[in-house]
């Protein structure tokens, strides 16, 4: 059996977990929005609500998101970043698409465009816009 440490990264990159995604779920901070946003999906899709929850600004996080309750839980099908843009040196959007599927259903998608801020040198989720 494969150790998830050498398996593709879920966030789509050509890498293995651990030198990509793996790193910022251990705590080294991500050098951009951009990463942060694949480093969270990923997060999704392994269920690391430590990471999720430590990488939300602490003025939007939430006690807590409960991902092992969920029912049924959703499949993540694969991670689209449309679009990344650096506002300022503080301030960045990342615009993506995340593709699940809630048990046997068909494939779903959630278009989004997300808020980053830098605060001592790391990146934080700070809230994201559904698109239709």
């Amino acid at each position: 059996m494969k150790s998830i440490d050498t398996m593709p990264c879920p966030c789509g990159m050509p890498s293995e977990y651990k030198s990509c995604c793996g790193r910022w779920h251990e705590g080294q901070p991500t050098a951009s929005a951009e990463q942060l946003m694949r480093a969270r999906y990923s997060a999704y899709v392994l269920k690391r609500e430590d990471f999720l929850l430590a990488s939300w600004h602490a003025s939007a996080r939430p006690a807590s998101l409960d991902l092992a309750s969920q029912r049924p839980p959703p499949t993540w099908l694969g991670l689209d970043i449309r679009h990344h843009d650096d506002i300022d040196e503080s301030h960045a959007s990342v615009e993506f698409v995340a593709r699940y599927r809630l048990g046997g259903g068909r494939a779903q998608r959630q278009h989004e465009t997300s808020r980053f801020v830098r605060e001592d040198g790391r990146w934080y989720y700070l809230d994201g816009h559904l698109k239709r």
